[in-house]
Formats: structure tokens, C-alpha cells, sequence
């Protein structure tokens, strides 16, 4: 295997792991959202075999394709927890939109909650 197929490769079962410690996190990782999670990354092997340079970014990405997708099927996720508390429940953005280490983010609060993979946290 080459270098950029290992760091691909590496990539993403990384971003798979990373998002599927974050829905079991927030209980929604059934047969439907974890194909929906297998969708995503496929759709980002190919993006990223196309922008070979894009490999540090598809974590990121991939937390948006999941969101979108949710997003359509289910609602918003994941919701901040701290601010659903007060009665005002909003999902958290992944972030920065297109940049290596992607954070959740409270865009109400402006805080970051937890790395994409940590929610559990």
C-alpha cells in the first residue's frame, strides 16, 4: 500500500470511530445512522481521492455529512446539551467547516464542547 493510501486508509477509520463514539454518546447509533455514517465515508474516499491534500480534513467533513443527513431523517444532532437545559435546545456545528482538528462548538455560548470523537467526554 502507498503512503497516501495508508494515510487515507488511516484517515478514514479514524473519522468512523471518532463518529461513532459520538452517536453511541448521544444514543442514536442505529443500523440507519451508522449506514448513514458508511455513506458518508465512502462519498468522502472518493473526495478525497480526487484532493489527495484534503485527507486532514475529512474528520470535519464527515461530521457534516453525518449532521446533513440526520438532519433530513431524524433532526438536529448532536444537540447542545448544556443549553437544552435551559429550554433552548440547538445542535452543535462542527468546526471550523473545512480545517484539520474539528471541534463541536456551541454557536450560542461561542464555546467549544468536545473534540468530534469525544463527546462522551
Amino acid at each position: 500500500m502507498e503512503p497516501m493510501e495508508k494515510a487515507l486508509e488511516s484517515a478514514l477509520h479514524g473519522a468512523r470511530s471518532a463518529l461513532l463514539r459520538d452517536l453511541t454518546a448521544r444514543d442514536v447509533a442505529d443500523a440507519a445512522v451508522v449506514s448513514l455514517l458508511e455513506d458518508a465515508i465512502a462519498k468522502r474516499r472518493w473526495w478525497v481521492e480526487q484532493w489527495p491534500d484534503g485527507v486532514e480534513y475529512v474528520l470535519g467533513l464527515i461530521a457534516q455529512d453525518v449532521q446533513d443527513g440526520l438532519l433530513e431523517g431524524w433532526g438536529r444532532w448532536p444537540l447542545c446539551q448544556d443549553c437544552a437545559a435551559d429550554g433552548d435546545p440547538h445542535a452543535l456545528s462542527a468546526e471550523p467547516e473545512l480545517g484539520p482538528d474539528p471541534h463541536w462548538v456551541c454557536g450560542k455560548e461561542g464555546r467549544v464542547v468536545a473534540a468530534v470523537g469525544e463527546l462522551a467526554s
